[in-house]
């Protein structure tokens, strides 16, 4: 089954030292039984090739595929320019790892704290993101935003994001019901976004609630990417964890068996 789940997810654990990558791979294939990793990039102490040599021989050794590396502290814009410098070569230095890895879509954030992109930070972002699409394009797999923070939460910012950046090898990573707005404008850019989604992430909250028809969405538009769960509250994650890939792995088995 297309199920992966974000490292993320095991933040607690990170964080109590009582989780690595490699323990998370080995959960993600023996404990959980999946064939796809979903790395958030806090677990990989290094971009140094030879370290993510060992993270990529970690990946083949349990028969994984890495389906998505989430990348943090590369937004395109930031309002400081050194920070904004920094996060550029963060950002190439994992579109590499994402090569060596053999990642299928890379997540970056568009970045800006403000609900609105001025023209400056849009055609900054637009620039940068063709930029590492054509890296992308050129390592075999593909790189996005996220409707994740800032005027990424806006359906209508990141429509008018895809098609300016208007390359195949850019996608968008979908937090499922992360948008800005009412509900029902959330219910609208879940379905409304699925054409364009390259991979995505389900919450708790989703998989408590509309789990079946939001990955209809996804289904029916022909997505051929992981659905990913992504947890949040940094305690008793793998049991809960477990609870969150048993509802997505039921929808999946209930279409699989008609």
């Amino acid at each position: 089954m297309q199920l992966s789940v974000l490292s993320y997810s095991f933040r607690g654990l990170l964080l109590a030292g009582r989780i690595d990558v490699f323990g998370y791979l080995e959960a993600c294939r023996y404990r959980y039984h999946l064939s796809a990793a979903d790395i958030w990039n806090r677990f990989l102490i290094s971009t140094d090739e030879s370290y993510l040599e060992k993270v990529r021989e970690g990946l083949d050794e349990r028969g994984l595929i890495l389906a998505d590396l989430c990348v943090d502290q590369a937004h395109v814009w930031d309002d400081d320019a050194d920070v904004r410098e920094g996060n550029y070569r963060n950002a190439v230095a994992h579109l590499r790892a994402a090569e060596i890895l053999g990642a299928r879509f890379v997540r970056i954030d568009a970045g800006s704290r403000r609900e609105q992109w001025s023209s400056e930070e849009f055609d900054h972002i637009v620039r940068r993101y063709r930029e590492y699409a054509r890296i992308a394009q050129n390592g075999g797999f593909r790189v996005g935003a996220e409707n994740h923070w800032g005027p990424e939460k806006s359906w209508a910012n990141l429509k008018r994001l895809y098609e300016a950046v208007d390359h195949p090898a850019f996608g968008l990573s979908i937090h499922i019901g992360g948008w800005a707005g009412t509900q029902e404008e959330k219910d609208i850019a879940d379905r409304e976004v699925a054409p364009w989604v390259a991979h995505t992430h389900f919450p708790w909250a989703i998989c408590e609630g509309s789990l079946e028809e939001k990955m209809a969405n996804l289904h029916s538009a022909g997505y051929a990417g992981y659905y990913s769960v992504e947890h949040h509250r940094g305690e008793q994650e793998y049991a809960e964890v477990a609870i969150q890939l048993a509802k997505l792995r039921a929808v999946l088995e209930k279409w699989r068996s008609g």
